[in-house]
């Protein structure tokens, strides 16, 4: 049976799944209930098993996953849109080009399946809630941060700024380390989210204590 999107998201040439399925939430939210959005993607396993998780876990229908000759075709019907109930609290410090994908990603899909994420930034990541932070490698890999950046960034990460507004979209919250902000020398006026606690342990290992995932990278 041939299925008629509503809507389409064409995520061809990117392999970050939460890249695609972040354009395919955006669309989402401006659908009604029972509407179908189709996603056009290249024929990477990744996305099929992601795909349906988050479908599932968010209450959409994925009515249909087929290959094509252009790559994979999958085609969403708009549910309820549920919450899963979690939460999660992470403790990142570090704000190095690679040390950054995993905890911003993770952090990412979780907002993405709906659950409460709060994220705490320590340490040398300070810096990544600042006007103009550019992540970079590090070590010896640091003069060719612009080639890895651009390679990153073609597979479908998006900057960190972009991953964290995406985030905050979603719901996240984001926390900064008191005792960190001077001795990196980040100022209050540098921090990009003027509504962003800065607070100590004592505020945040209630959050904690609290979420379902506890993560420190």
């Amino acid at each position: 049976m041939t299925i008629t999107a509503k809507r389409s998201v064409d995520g061809r040439g990117k392999t970050i799944t939460t890249f695609v399925v972040f354009s395919a939430a955006t669309e989402l939210e401006k659908m009604t209930e029972s509407e179908e959005l189709e996603v056009l993607t290249d024929e990477f396993e990744p996305f099929e098993h992601d795909s349906e998780a988050w479908c599932l876990r968010r209450g959409h229908v994925l009515r249909k996953s087929e290959r094509t000759s252009e790559g994979h075709r999958f085609v969403i019907e708009k549910g309820s849109a549920s919450r899963p109930g979690t939460s999660l609290a992470m403790v990142i410090s570090s704000a190095g080009l690679e040390e950054l994908l995993s905890p911003l990603g993770s952090a990412l899909g979780a907002a993405l399946e709906g659950v409460d994420v709060h994220l705490y930034f320590q340490g040398p990541a300070v810096k990544v809630l600042t006007t103009g932070f550019q992540p970079r490698l590090k070590g010896w890999g640091r003069p060719f941060t612009r080639f890895a950046a651009a390679g990153i960034a073609k597979s479908g990460h998006v900057p960190p700024r972009e991953k964290l507004d995406q985030i905050r979209q979603l719901g996240g919250r984001l926390y900064l380390c008191g005792g960190s902000i001077p001795y990196f020398k980040v100022r209050r006026e540098d921090v990009i989210y003027p509504d962003v606690p800065i607070i100590e342990y004592l505020s945040f290992v209630p959050i904690m204590e609290r979420a379902d995932i506890q993560l420190y990278i």
